[in-house]
């Protein structure tokens, strides 16, 4: 009967007998190698294995060999190192040295106009505090150029109880039948740096409000509030220059952001308000940078209101509306005003309520069958407002138009904490490559 010994036993039985040679003497038997429980197939674990139980196959016979007369020179394992330090990828001495310097871009050589918005008693209008836009010298948040003055938020109110997303009507149900009481719960209680009043009423397909009592709907939110505010029409091209002449006149001397002067209305005639009652124009296009040049131009040139008294509003195109498209275009009239583009040296506003529009931000669910769950939609229409202000935050937007308390609020908070506004928790971006999120 075949009797199983290990190696190591048969060495120690000869190393026992004090045995100074043999002669003629053979061993025969088979060779099992145990690698315990490394399953089938191959890979470099059971390589390493492998590897390691010949090396120790190696040892024992060199000392066979030696008791046999025949002396072997072998260097003995590790018995110590486990399979893994086999593969254990070897230590680098010294990282191959990296710098990373911020430094002014030299093609940057020319600043964005800074805007006033808002008149207070020392400047002849009644607000507590202007706003104050633009003045970079270099993309949004780049510590190599400060930027002058933090993005800015005017939360909408309209001049009648309209149909919104439940999400964010459920904020304002309150106070919709009344526009003042609406721009007050927007300053109190969210926090809003400006107000936007929109006069859609006056639209002849809506209630076709005459001008003059639109203008008094901007008077009563005047009084609400002491913030700035913007004044926009209907949309309606013929009749939004009228409406917004009159409503100029009513807030002289409080310098207003009429919105909006466009290509496809009478831009003339808003401009002249604008500058025969103390406001500043907002220069409207359907995103393209050739347009917003051209629009810009004819305002300057034919018009000529003076720089500091132009914002502009490329579009905004919301998350998975067009949203890239949107962020490319004002990313190149930045870039291309900072190289030094006089046509476009003007902060930037959006429009960034046409999120709601997105039907991800306000419907159930999808309309596919097949398509996955969307999640509840309290949630998803804030995200859909905040990826989307956020987003062209960082393209280089000044000025955001929103409706969401709770974007606004989050918007606030991650754009201020970048220009490092906040002092609860101060945050330095300076070495934000190596920062541990």
């Amino acid at each position: 009967m075949a009797k199983k010994m290990k190696l190591s036993e048969i060495t120690n039985m000869f190393a026992g007998m004090n045995i100074e040679a043999f002669e003629n003497v053979e061993i025969e038997g088979d060779i099992e190698i145990d690698l315990g429980a490394m399953g089938g197939g191959f890979d470099p674990m059971l390589a390493a294995a492998l590897g390691q139980e010949s090396a120790v196959l190696a040892q024992h016979f060199a000392r066979l060999a030696g008791m046999f007369g025949c002396p072997v020179g072998i260097g003995g394992p590790s018995m110590a190192a486990a399979p893994e330090a086999a593969l254990a990828a070897p230590k680098l001495k010294d990282l191959i040295p990296s710098k990373f310097d911020v430094a002014n871009i030299a093609d940057w050589a020319t600043p964005i106009q800074e805007v006033r918005i808002g008149n207070t008693s020392a400047d002849g209008g009644s607000r507590g505090e202007a706003v104050y836009v633009g003045g970079e010298k270099a993309l949004p948040f780049y510590f190599d150029a400060e930027m002058p003055n933090r993005n800015q938020v005017t939360i909408d109110v309209f001049d009648m109880r309209i149909g919104l997303a439940k999400a964010v009507k459920q904020n304002y149900d309150d106070v919709m039948d009344s526009p003042g009481e609406w721009a007050k719960k927007n300053v109190e209680k969210f926090n809003a740096d400006m107000i936007t009043i929109h006069l859609i009423s006056t639209d002849p397909l809506i209630k076709d409000t005459s001008p003059k009592e639109a203008a008094k709907t901007v008077e009563e939110v005047l009084q609400a509030v002491d913030v700035p505010i913007a004044i926009g029409g209907s949309g309606n091209p013929q009749k939004d220059p009228e409406v917004l002449a009159r409503a100029a006149e009513v807030a002289e001397g409080e310098r207003c952001l009429l919105a909006s002067a466009s290509l496809n209305l009478d831009y003339a005639t808003i401009a002249e308000a604008a500058l025969k009652y103390d406001h500043d124009v907002l220069s409207w296009t359907q995103l393209d940078m050739n347009s917003q040049k051209e629009l810009n131009r004819k305002l300057m040139k034919q018009c000529n209101v003076p720089r500091e008294r132009i914002i502009m509003d490329p579009t905004t195109a919301a998350l998975g509306y067009g949203l890239d498209y949107a962020y490319t275009n004002m990313e190149r009239i930045r870039l291309a005003a900072l190289m030094g583009d006089d046509e476009l040296t003007f902060p930037m506003s959006s429009g960034t309520t046409n999120a709601w529009g997105a039907r991800e931000s306000w419907m159930v669910g999808s309309p596919l069958k097949e398509d996955s769950d969307w999640g509840p939609r309290e949630y998803r229409g804030p995200i859909w407002e905040i990826v989307t202000g956020l987003s062209l935050a960082l393209a280089g937007n000044d000025l955001f138009m929103m409706m969401h308390p709770t974007s606004v609020a989050f918007l606030k908070k991650a754009t201020q904490t970048l220009f490092g506004s906040i002092d609860e928790e101060p945050v330095d971006i300076s070495n934000w490559i190596a920062a541990e999120v």
